[in-house]
């Protein structure tokens, strides 16, 4: 039933890239191994979990562009997908038993689906995971560069983004932050004007220096050492200050040492106090937000619980209907569950059935109905049964060998034979089958057929295969009545393998017919008044699959009976008003 992947899928060019989630992260897209630069492609058959009625089927499924979408076929893709979901946020979860399958959820919806076997789906798991790198989830790169956009979105637009009370608490901190800046553009004026000063204080140094050595040196030649009047010393004094009358004039070029230094430590000292008075805003906002964090921590915390409890009400409720639930080997369903619900699904089936009666019987009424037929009537007819059964289990599976005694008046064991083994009549009667045909004729009384059951949620659904023949048996006394007998038998055949849709049912079934006769008064010709069929129903079924043995067991209980009244009542019906068939 399930297809690969590998040999059912196919990796396709694709050179379009379009915005899966609507977002505008999802528009950086990193180059993915697409001829085009993109991610390629990938289509092919997987099983979908439809519902409980229908249970698994193939669905034709394509990857591209981060989006998941079905089909129901291959050929029907130009109609349009049947659905799709974005891979952005959904969340892949390989199953923890069955190792074909995998579950894809997007918030409440859910895809069941199941590949051919496990390398498959860890191929496909292996492409979805792909596909939500490359579109900028998933892989930690496109995390970071996400957050450094974020971070730098965050840094140029924080003003304009902060509500009106945001922006009165942080008025006062953001007006600190101007005061700095200015303190800054004063500072390093305050700092450039210092070193011009500093520079030409040494170009005047280096100066004054040539300059001494030069004056020395002209006062040594010119002016004899034996004067005592002084004179030389004031000149050399006055000429030392003419010098530093230059220096001072030259080297500073108007500027006030002394104000520029007292601004300085202003300016210095005013960056200090806006400093901590940052430090103190961003301590009480620090406490604020820590409050505020907290409110949100706890608000998170009460909606993370709320989440977890209503996900498990919806696990119990909503997803009762999910393959999780149905029979297998790790159904999340009880046996009690599992019961109530197959009792329901047969009270369903019923009703349907006697509604189906009751249409079939207005219609009988409403046409004429000879007086010689009414002997028809089901109700005058009368029966008598009994049921024998026997527990047995095989590897926990029930095989209850059953065997069942009927008598039925009005008809003979050849008609009884006769409906039960005809298949063109078969959907007449039998109300369990959802479908037959016939696999292959071996002769004009045998036959091989594959039919399917009706499912009954939650157990799996069934088919059977089996050889089905007719027969006469001649008695060996003349006294002793002739028997007619249709053996049903489960067989194999290469055209009807099984599949994963259906659990493979085994049968040996029985149905053994001998008419009585009793002799007719005078010369009266033998009626149906006079034959009686004694039936003798033998059934040998292994069910197969994971349904639990007391629910096994009571709708054998319960459908058996109704099976062989239902059936009896049918052929009373064919046979009314017709020639006796012996």
């Amino acid at each position: 039933m399930n297809s690969s992947p590998l040999s059912n899928g196919r990796l396709l060019p694709d050179s379009q890239s379009w915005n899966s989630s609507g977002s505008d992260e999802d528009l950086d897209v990193e180059p993915g191994p697409g001829p085009h630069g993109g991610v390629a492609e990938f289509g092919g058959v997987l099983s979908k979990w439809t519902n409980y009625i229908h249970g698994w089927q193939d669905r034709w499924v394509v990857l591209k562009n981060n989006t998941l979408s079905y089909y129901k076929s291959q050929d029907e893709r130009e109609y349009g997908c049947r659905g799709s979901l974005c891979l952005s946020k959904a969340v892949i979860t390989p199953h923890e038993f069955d190792e074909c399958r995998m579950d894809i959820s997007v918030n409440d919806s859910v895809w069941y689906l199941r590949a051919q076997d496990p390398e498959h789906r860890n191929q496909w798991i292996d492409s979805i995971e792909q596909h939500r790198a490359e579109s900028g989830y998933g892989s930690e790169s496109s995390l970071r560069r996400h957050g450094s956009m974020l971070s730098l979105t965050s840094a140029t637009s924080g003003y304009s983004a902060t509500s009106t009370s945001s922006f009165k608490k942080g008025h006062s901190l953001r007006e600190k932050l101007a005061e700095m800046e200015t303190f800054r553009d004063i500072l390093c004026r305050q700092v450039d004007t210092l070193q011009k000063y500093f520079d030409g204080c040494a170009d005047a140094v280096t100066k004054d220096e040539l300059q001494r050595d030069k004056i020395v040196e002209d006062d040594e030649d010119g002016f004899p050492n034996t004067r005592s009047d002084g004179e030389f010393l004031h000149n050399n004094n006055g000429s030392k200050e003419k010098l530093f009358q230059c220096l001072s004039h030259k080297g500073i070029n108007g500027i006030d040492f002394k104000g520029e230094a007292i601004t300085f430590k202003a300016t210095t000292a005013g960056i200090l106090a806006t400093l901590s008075h940052c430090i103190d805003l961003m301590v009480k906002r620090e406490d604020s937000w820590q409050k505020r964090l907290d409110k949100e921590m706890e608000k998170r915390r009460r909606v993370e619980d709320a989440y977890k409890s209503v996900l498990s009400e919806l696990k119990k409720k909503s997803h009762f209907g999910g393959p999780d639930y149905e029979e297998g080997p790790n159904s999340l369903i009880n046996e009690d569950e599992f019961f109530d619900a197959v009792e329901a699904a047969l009270d369903r089936h019923d009703k349907i059935e006697e509604q189906s009666q009751c249409e079939k019987s207005r219609i009988q009424r409403s046409s004429s109905v000879p007086s010689g037929d009414v002997f028809s009537c089901v109700g005058s007819h009368r029966f008598a049964e009994k049921v024998y059964r026997r527990e047995v289990e095989e590897n926990g599976i029930v095989l209850d060998p059953l065997k069942a005694t009927h008598s039925v008046k009005g008809v003979t064991g050849h008609e009884v034979c006769h409906y039960f083994w005809d298949t063109d009549v078969r959907n007449d009667w039998e109300t369990t089958v959802e479908n037959f045909n016939i696999v292959e004729t071996l002769s004009d009384n045998a036959i091989i057929i594959y039919q399917t059951h009706k499912r009954v949620w939650p157990a799996s659904q069934r088919d059977v295969l089996y050889l089905s023949a007719i027969r006469k048996i001649i008695a060996n006394n003349e006294n002793d009545p002739d028997t007619w007998l249709v053996c049903n038998f489960s067989v194999e055949h290469e055209n009807a393998q099984p599949n994963n849709r259906c659990v493979r049912a085994k049968i040996n079934i029985a149905m053994i017919c001998q008419t009585l006769v009793s002799p007719p008064e005078g010369d009266k010709e033998i009626s149906r008044d006079n034959i009686l069929c004694k039936i003798t129903y033998v059934a040998n079924v292994n069910p197969g699959g994971w349904a639990p043995a007391s629910v096994l067991r009571a709708v054998a209980k319960r459908e058996y009976p109704k099976f062989l009244k239902r059936f009896t009542s049918y052929v009373q019906e064919k046979t009314a008003g017709k020639p006796i068939l012996f």
